[in-house]
């Protein structure tokens, strides 16, 4: 979906607490007001109002997770005639409920507040009375959704339930993406907010093809949630390919087979072991080898030594006194010293 000359990606943060409290809703509405418009009422004006919002922009997607009290919004017909806004915002309700809807041009059966996601074509009218939520919100560019959804003016107020097929799966896929998205390099963060809207347009389109980008969005995304469940699991020595399938309710001979690039779900495992182990070597020149090795999962030294300079061409022992003679090259050149402080800083603020 990105074009090849993506802009670089765009994180902002704002929040109402940097503001007098008899000004926080008001702030919030100057700050979403290019899209949407807030209807404050006066006692909410004075007692104030609490509202986080993060955005992200990358590979021409935005993304943002917002956290707010109460609140209400509108796109009025004279809202909608003035402004370029044409997008489409796919709400995806991590805590909280869509809240109650209405102003749609189209017929929609009534429907209460419900947890789910949310479609609302910016060229349309609508009105939400929202509760307290955490909602996560990605705008796509309508020829976008266009090219995936028969008649995308219908989609205008539509909601995913939660219990719906790729309901699961993309409630995990965002909450992850916002998570992890501050401490993405450029080239992931484009693919995870490609994955998220991919997994968007196959839960809300009608076409036949859309099978097709389901499975390559789901595939997507539930590899990425076996990579996650890898990571938090890593220092576990019962984690196998079994364990996780069993874990994440998953079919086995799929994932098996999703991670055939790279040599199977088992070598996925110990290339994350051992690339976490060589970090471990060079970070903390004081644990022992063998400490870091069976703190991993590895059964024996020999193993690991022999798993390793397989993986890296050198033994342990002799990435640590590369490691070790770089830190002594560091320390002893200012401008090492200073390029190293400053990576040190950029990681601790990430």
């Amino acid at each position: 979906m990105p074009a090849d000359s993506d802009p670089p990606t765009l994180f902002t943060h704002f929040s109402t607490q940097a503001f007098a409290r008899e000004r926080q809703l008001l702030a919030w509405r100057d700050r979403v007001g290019h899209v949407v418009d807030v209807l404050p009422a006066k006692d909410q004006i004075e007692r104030g109002f609490s509202g986080s919002i993060d955005l992200h922009a990358a590979g021409g997607l935005v993304f943002t997770e917002a956290r707010t009290e109460a609140l209400v919004l509108e796109r009025s017909i004279a809202r909608v005639s003035t402004d370029t806004r044409r997008d489409f915002a796919f709400h995806v309700y991590a805590e909280g409920e869509t809240g109650n809807v209405s102003g749609l041009n189209v017929k929609r059966s009534a429907r209460g507040s419900v947890r789910g996601i949310a479609a609302f074509d910016l060229n349309q009218r609508f009105r939400i009375e929202r509760p307290a939520c955490r909602v996560l919100t990605m705008f796509l560019p309508r020829a976008l959704v266009a090219a995936h959804v028969d008649d995308c003016d219908a989609l205008h107020g539509r909601v995913v339930p939660d219990d719906a097929p790729l309901a699961r799966f993309l409630f995990q896929h965002f909450d992850a993406t916002a998570r992890g998205l501050p401490a993405l390099e450029h080239p992931d963060a484009i693919d995870a907010l490609d994955a998220g809207a991919r997994l968007l347009l196959a839960a809300f389109a009608d076409k036949p093809h859309a099978l097709h980008d389901s499975r390559a969005a789901l595939q997507t995304a539930v590899k990425e949630q076996v990579k996650r469940y890898v990571d938090t699991h890593l220092h576990e020595a019962d984690l196998t390919p079994m364990k996780i399938v069993e874990a994440l309710a998953l079919k086995r001979a799929t994932i098996y087979r999703w991670f055939e690039q790279e040599g199977g779900l088992a070598a996925y495992i110990r290339h994350r072991r051992l690339r976490e182990a060589a970090d471990d070597i060079a970070r903390f020149p004081n644990l022992q080898i063998a400490d870091i090795a069976f703190g991993l999962g590895f059964k024996s030294a020999s193993d690991f030594t022999r798993a390793f300079r397989r993986a890296f061409d050198v033994s342990p022992l002799e990435m640590r006194l590369r490691a070790l003679e770089l830190l002594r090259a560091t320390h002893d050149d200012p401008v090492m010293r200073s390029r190293a402080a400053h990576s040190r800083g950029a990681r601790e603020s990430g």
